[in-house]
């Protein structure tokens, strides 16, 4: 056997035993920085419920509510904000009062979306 070909078949054989990584394996989701003041994360939360962040949640009586802190709220809004725009080019910035993890924030009756 020529020995480009068995390289080949090395190669195809190594790939074929590495799983490939699977739609929706990895998510990631929006959160509010812990290090980024009230006031600017006030802000940002406004303007993400104002841009495409589905805020009806951290409304009074709502699963999303409590804790009724700022951060919360605005995490909650930012990932909203990101999960349903990052489609069209989004990101997760918000003059830098947010960041991106890959550790599910949900708590309790409370869930943050996730869309692939």
């Amino acid at each position: 056997m020529p020995f480009g070909f068995i390289k080949i078949l090395i190669v195809l054989i190594f790939f074929s035993i590495i799983p490939f990584k699977s739609e929706g394996q990895f998510h990631d989701w929006c959160i509010a920085d812990e290090q980024t003041p009230d006031d600017e994360l006030v802000q940002a939360l406004k303007w993400a419920c104002e841009n495409g962040a589905n805020c009806t949640k951290i409304q009074e009586n709502q699963p999303c509510y409590l804790p009724n802190t700022v951060k919360e709220h605005a995490s909650y809004a930012f990932n909203s904000y990101y999960q349903n725009m990052k489609q069209k080019g989004a990101n997760c910035y918000f003059n830098s009062a947010a960041l991106l993890t890959a550790r599910d924030p949900s708590h309790d009756v409370c869930k943050f979306e996730v869309i692939p």
